[in-house]
């Protein structure tokens, strides 16, 4: 059966294609939108493309809810409004999201209100928006665009949307409710350690000794230095947090994983050594270790890090959570991982097929394969022609 040789392809190519190599390098944090936490260069986890169009597969739901919309395409219409329910500031604008893809649909107006078809060019923001632009793009926004799987967000500078579930189901009740937006300053987790103004001089002193050895690979030397500065003042993270880098550099695994502890334990909301801690689990292959820390680190900003939830949809595939496991790639996607770390359409492909919806994976495989990243593209496309032919009996 061709659902036993997918199924076969799966078991193999989720570990296969998603491990980091050993001692790969920790992820940077503190790039707001940016690859905080981006993988390391040698994974095969394939990537995804840029922005831009998305399949023109017309939607049977809004013709058969709506027979007066079939041309047209579905009607939507809401309203965004901050987080104390006060107005939006000009320029907020509305984005659909389907898998990885992103595309503005309209602006809210100065009272919060928004509206649009899915489907209907005339009511859609320009191709030059979304990065669509060209013939290809053009092309794709004459057709109606599936619904489901897909989500609505409110982009503004500055701020974080809520998402809405957008399904086949809404068009018989256009109105999305209201989008809310959250200033991104009230996160709480932080790329700086509070504890270090604390800190009283001598351990500052022996600290930045600590810091300048290491950055001459004298590695003996700043461990000393770090070591000298935690027992000086047990409650700086931010010493816990270098005395565990030299100890990684050292190869003392277990020393680091200690070291990133007493970092956590120190300011919990000190996001640094969480990602030290999930990047090695990573590395082990300890899976439900790195999903534990990669939640941790969304609860507390996932904002500024969207590798930590890129990377908690890879530890909880490999768990078998695969609910959660969709729901962290595609919050990742949201969160515009994809167009910095293209492996995230791969993952997300492979989850939806685990979950037999082999038309949403095979539509995040062909994103993948228009990637200019891909080192496996062979692979990926025997597992895309045998998921394709799985689409006809999943419908």
């Amino acid at each position: 059966m061709r659902t036993s040789r997918v199924s076969m392809i799966l078991a193999s190519a989720a570990v296969a294609a998603i491990l980091l190599p050993a001692q790969a390098n920790p992820p940077k944090g503190g790039n707001p939108g940016g690859t905080a936490g981006g993988p390391a260069s040698g994974t095969g986890i394939p990537g995804a493309p840029p922005i831009g169009s998305l399949p023109t597969t017309p939607s049977s739901a809004s013709s058969t809810a709506n027979p007066g919309l079939t041309n047209r395409g579905a009607y939507y219409f809401g309203k965004v409004a901050m987080a104390d329910g006060a107005d939006p500031p000009v320029g907020v604008v509305i984005q659909r999201v389907c898998g990885s893809v992103v595309r503005p649909q309209a602006y809210a107006d100065t009272r919060g209100n928004f509206s649009f078809q899915v489907g209907d060019t005339k009511a859609m923001l320009p191709d030059e928006a979304d990065s669509s632009s060209g013939p290809q793009g053009q092309r794709a926004q004459a057709n109606t665009t599936p619904l489901a799987g897909c989500e609505l967000r409110a982009s503004l500078a500055g701020y974080r949307s809520d998402v809405i579930q957008l399904s086949s189901k809404n068009v018989d009740d256009p109105n999305v409710g209201t989008i809310f937006l959250h200033p991104y300053f009230k996160i709480e987790g932080l790329t700086t350690s509070a504890t270090s103004a604390l800190a009283p001089k001598e351990a500052r002193r022996a600290f930045d000794k600590g810091v300048e050895a290491a950055k001459k690979s004298k590695f003996d030397e700043a461990l000393d230095n770090f070591l000298k500065a935690t027992e000086l003042y047990p409650r700086y993270a931010s010493a816990w947090l270098e005395l565990g880098r030299v100890y990684q550099q050292r190869s003392q695994v277990l020393e680091a994983r200690d070291a990133y502890a007493k970092s956590i334990a120190a300011d919990p909301k000190f996001i640094n050594p969480y990602e030290r801690l999930y990047v090695l689990s990573i590395n082990e292959e300890k899976w439900a270790d790195a999903a534990a820390t990669t939640e941790r680190i969304m609860r507390l900003n996932p904002y500024d890090f969207p590798m930590a939830v890129y990377y908690n949809a890879v530890a909880n595939l490999e768990l078998g959570k695969l609910d959660v496991a969709e729901k962290s790639a595609r919050e990742a996607a949201a969160l515009g991982t994809a167009s910095r770390n293209p492996k995230i359409n791969y993952v997300l492909g492979v989850i939806l097929a685990k979950k037999q919806d082999y038309k949403g994976a095979a539509e995040c495989l062909r994103e993948y394969l228009k990637s200019d990243t891909v080192g496996d593209r062979n692979r990926v496309t025997q597992l895309l022609a045998d998921i394709e032919k799985q689409v006809p009996a999943s419908n």
